[in-house]
């Protein structure tokens, strides 16, 4: 995947993927203000508690997550985010963050001025319907996580993770079905599933042992898709990948 389209361009095309944009909406996209800005691993973007900030992330390389600590400060990651992916427009209208947003791996984007996209949304209809849809995709993805943490079992869960990823990643041309590099540890994977890293490490040595997954240091392959579908209980219904980003060209 190309790396030298303007931040910007590339807002555009995802916003296009969820709504027709025409192309005054487009220009107007495009002059919006804003810098791009780099994280390290584990920074935050967004801090429960907090007001939001004067501007909105876009993910322009790199994975960022979601977060929920409790009142002992045990952690569940609710979501991954990766590129392409507009990080907190529900803050462009909620007076305060009620959950947390960090950076997963090294993470580049564009910081829109969050007055000026608000802006946008109320005043060109085209662009407002685009982050609503944007905003309904993360709900159903949210409420499949939900699903897979509450009515799951391990191997499933982890299976299931696997192949959201695979799916996800292979859209952005990050990786394929077949191999892709995991970007999250075992620790991280368990806070995203309601498991112990331990239990984490078992199931992942079970589903390598039954074939199912290779394992070649943080890449990961399939050989069998449908396969390790049916043991995921994974369907992509809910990614509505017939209003994602597809692969640049």
């Amino acid at each position: 995947m190309s790396t030298s389209q303007p931040p910007l361009a590339k807002l555009v095309r995802k916003l296009a993927s969820r709504h027709r944009l025409e192309e005054e909406d487009r220009a107007a996209i495009l002059a919006l203000p804003y810098v791009t800005r780099t994280y390290e691993p584990a920074a935050y973007l967004v801090r429960e508690g907090e007001p939001p900030r004067r501007h909105c992330s876009f993910i322009t390389a790199g994975f960022a997550f979601r977060q929920k600590l409790t009142i002992q400060g045990t952690r569940q990651i609710v979501s991954i985010h990766m590129d392409g992916d507009i990080l907190d427009l529900q803050h462009l209208f909620l007076k305060h963050a009620d959950h947390n947003v960090q950076a997963l791996t090294r993470l580049d984007t564009a910081e829109v001025e969050s007055d000026a996209l608000q802006a946008l949304a109320l005043t060109r209809p085209a662009i407002g319907a685009a982050m609503w849809v944007d905003a309904l995709i993360d709900a159903s993805i949210s409420r499949e996580w939900v699903l897979n943490v509450g009515r799951r079992d391990a191997r499933t869960r982890i299976a299931h993770l696997l192949c959201e990823f695979a799916v996800r990643m292979g859209r952005l041309g990050l990786g394929t079905e077949g191999r892709y590099e995991l970007p999250m540890t075992q620790e991280q994977l368990g806070d995203a599933t309601g498991l112990t890293s331990v239990h984490v490490n078992r199931t992942l040595k079970s589903l390598a042992a039954d074939g199912l997954i290779h394992r070649d240091r943080r890449y990961l392959s399939f050989s069998d898709w449908e396969k390790v579908r049916a043991v995921a209980d994974f369907s992509g219904l809910y990614l509505h990948l017939d209003q994602s980003l597809p692969p640049a060209e």
